[in-house]
């Protein structure tokens, strides 16, 4: 099958294989090109382990520190004439390399929302590793079946009032508004379920329970707060409530964890290009004019970037970990530098198709979202036939 993109609207309805493990590689040889490093994590859990920050610090802990780990996802297998999820093709390939440097992984293909799943990845760390000492929560998922089977969705809109912002077409680079109306109670009350911190709490009180997790644990879940200019989404929209229901399940988790001494973070993390950022008004120009003058000023980075710097600089350095007021982790600390925010500042009301290439980096933006997907890498032929199949152990 010869596989090419095809995007409709905000999405990428196909997957090249072979991009997707090229990306995996390119973050291990990352990783492995700052030497192994020790006193970091033997044994990891990582919920939301396929893709982004999570996968990242998957990468991170196995092949910095030679942790072994069990990863958590939810991804669509390959078809015969479909191709499969970009989660299903990094995480077998993170799986073939791991075992082929003799690291131990396993993973669990399923809903973390469930108690079945819940269940199913406790038992195997009480089969196959006792205990574990770092837990990631990094779940990005759009709705959660509830224990009544009730499905609640989240979704991402202002509070308050509506929002006006631009989005740029990634296929002809036209410029286009789009409006979001403001939240509903119902739907402030959704997201806050499906992406607040109350399923990451549930995970951490199953794992007490059966006693699988170590002396001075620590678990991390991420988060993101922006600037000026994203917060009538982020930090003021649905996202903001939920966000700060991660800084309380943070806190409930910490107090309950006071006999293992164990420790909950947040992680709050820069802006990255995800499917769901490229929906959202005003993101699409934001991270475009960002990746600009960061690049320009040679401090970008992306997941295994920031990832391997919060094991390396914070969670595992041997010195006290660096918190904000609110007891956070901040690895946002090069987006938000004044430098970079006034340029963006600066620039916003300059954004057009005349100038988005001069004063932006919106191919740099359009190339991230495709390589989501698996495309756009250099040195894969895209022209080649190649086979949607990727086995993976479950």
């Amino acid at each position: 099958m010869i596989i090419k993109p095809k995007i409709r609207g905000f999405i990428c309805t196909t997957t090249h294989p072979t991009g997707c493990e090229v990306d995996v590689q390119k973050q291990i040889n990352y990783v492995k090109n700052k030497g192994r490093l020790h006193d970091g994590p033997e044994r990891v859990l990582i919920i939301g382990a396929s893709g982004g920050y999570g996968l990242a610090s998957r990468i991170s802990a196995s092949f910095g520190y030679g942790a072994a780990s069990i990863g958590v996802f939810l991804e669509r297998s390959p078809q015969p004439s479909k191709t499969g999820s970009p989660g299903w093709y990094r995480t077998a390939a993170f799986s073939r390399l791991a075992e082929k440097d003799g690291i131990y992984c396993a993973n669990v293909n399923g809903d973390a929302f469930s108690e079945k799943i819940k269940h199913r990845v406790c038992d195997l760390i009480s089969r196959d590793l006792g205990q574990v000492d770092l837990v990631i929560y990094s779940l990005a998922a759009p709705s959660r079946t509830l224990s009544d089977g009730e499905i609640v969705r989240s979704t991402l809109k202002p509070i308050g009032s509506g929002y006006d912002g631009l989005t740029v077409d990634l296929n002809t680079k036209e410029i286009r508004n789009i409006s979001l109306e403001s939240a509903s109670d119902e739907e402030i009350i959704d997201t806050v379920k499906v992406m607040g911190g109350e399923d990451w709490e549930l995970w951490i009180e199953e794992l007490m329970k059966r006693d699988l997790l170590s002396e001075r644990f620590i678990t991390i879940n991420y988060t993101y707060i922006g600037s000026e200019v994203t917060w009538p989404i982020y930090n003021q929209g649905t996202i903001g409530k939920a966000k700060e229901d991660l800084q309380r399940a943070a806190q409930a988790i910490s107090q309950k964890s006071l006999e293992k001494k164990g420790n909950a973070y947040l992680a709050v993390m820069k802006g990255l290009v995800t499917q769901a950022a490229s929906a959202i008004p005003g993101m699409s120009v934001y991270l475009s004019l960002l990746f600009r003058i960061m690049k320009d000023k040679n401090m970008h980075e992306g997941c295994v970037e920031q990832a391997f710097r919060l094991f390396s600089e914070e969670l595992y350095s041997g010195a006290e970990i660096n918190l904000d007021k609110f007891g956070r982790i901040r690895l946002d600390n090069y987006e938000l530098l004044e430098e970079v925010q006034d340029y963006v500042s600066e620039n916003w009301p300059k954004f057009n198709t005349d100038t988005m290439d001069r004063i932006a980096d919106f191919e740099g933006y359009r190339r991230d979202f495709m390589q989501i997907y698996g495309f756009d890498f250099e040195n894969v032929d895209y022209d080649k036939d190649v086979s949607p199949d990727s086995e993976m152990t479950l």
